[in-house]
C-alpha cells in the first residue's frame, strides 16, 4: 500500500503504508501488526497498541494541488499524534495521490481496533463549531452572490451576472462538497464512513 517509493515491503498479515507530508520533512511510515499499529518519523519510532487508542478523527482536507486528500489523526496517551493522509509529496510542485491505498489501510486498521476490543471516540469531520462557523460564512457568501447576480440582471449587465454565476456555481460546488464529507458525526470503529474512505 502507499507510493512504492516509499512504502516498506507489506504482507498480508502486516499491511504498511507510507507518505511525505511535506517537501522538506521525513516521510512517516506505519505498519498494522497483529496487535498494534508501529510507526517511524525521520529517527523517531514507536508502537501504538489498537486498545490503547483513545480517539480516531476522519475528515476530507483538500489543498491546491490535491483536491481529493483524506486524513485520518490518531491520539492515545503517551504517544504523540499519528497523522495519515491520502497524498504524498513528491516533488518542488507535485503530490502523489494515494487515495487507494489510503482507504485500504485505514480500512484495516479500523478492522483490527475495532478486533481488539477497543472503544475509542471515533468520530468524523471538523470540529463543531469551526464547521458551523463555516457553515454561516459560507451561506452568507452564497446569498450575497445571489443578490449581485439578480442586481446585474436588473441593470441590464448580462456578461457581469454571467461570470457571478459561473463564480457562484463553482464556489457552490466546491464548498458544498467540503462541508458534505466534513458534517461532524460520531461512528463505531468497526463502521467508519465510505465516503471519507474512497476507493478510487
Amino acid at each position: 500500500m502507499g507510493d512504492p517509493e516509499q512504502t516498506e515491503t507489506t504482507t498480508a498479515a502486516e499491511p504498511a503504508y507510507a507518505y511525505k507530508p511535506s517537501l522538506a520533512g521525513a516521510p512517516w511510515h506505519f505498519r498494522l501488526a497483529p496487535d498494534h499499529i508501529a510507526w517511524t518519523k525521520g529517527y523517531r519510532t514507536g508502537t501504538l497498541p489498537y486498545r490503547d487508542i483513545t480517539r480516531i478523527r476522519l475528515s476530507f482536507r483538500p489543498m491546491t494541488m490535491q483536491t481529493k486528500r483524506f486524513l485520518t489523526e490518531i491520539w492515545a496517551p503517551g504517544t504523540p499524534k499519528l497523522s495519515i493522509t491520502s497524498a504524498s509529496w513528491k516533488g518542488l510542485i507535485e503530490q502523489t495521490a494515494l487515495v487507494g491505498p489510503y482507504s485500504e489501510f485505514i480500512t484495516e486498521l479500523h478492522r483490527r481496533v475495532a478486533a481488539s476490543g477497543a472503544q475509542p471516540r471515533c468520530e468524523s469531520g471538523i470540529h463543531p463549531v469551526l464547521y458551523w462557523i463555516g457553515v454561516v460564512v459560507y451561506a452568507a457568501v452564497l446569498f450575497g452572490l445571489a443578490a449581485l447576480i439578480v442586481r446585474a440582471l436588473q441593470i441590464a449587465s448580462y456578461p457581469a451576472a454571467l461570470f457571478v454565476a459561473a463564480f457562484f456555481g463553482v464556489f457552490a460546488w466546491q464548498l458544498g462538497h467540503f462541508f458534505r464529507l466534513n458534517k461532524p458525526a460520531r461512528y463505531q470503529p468497526d463502521a467508519p464512513p465510505a465516503d471519507l474512505l474512497p476507493r478510487d
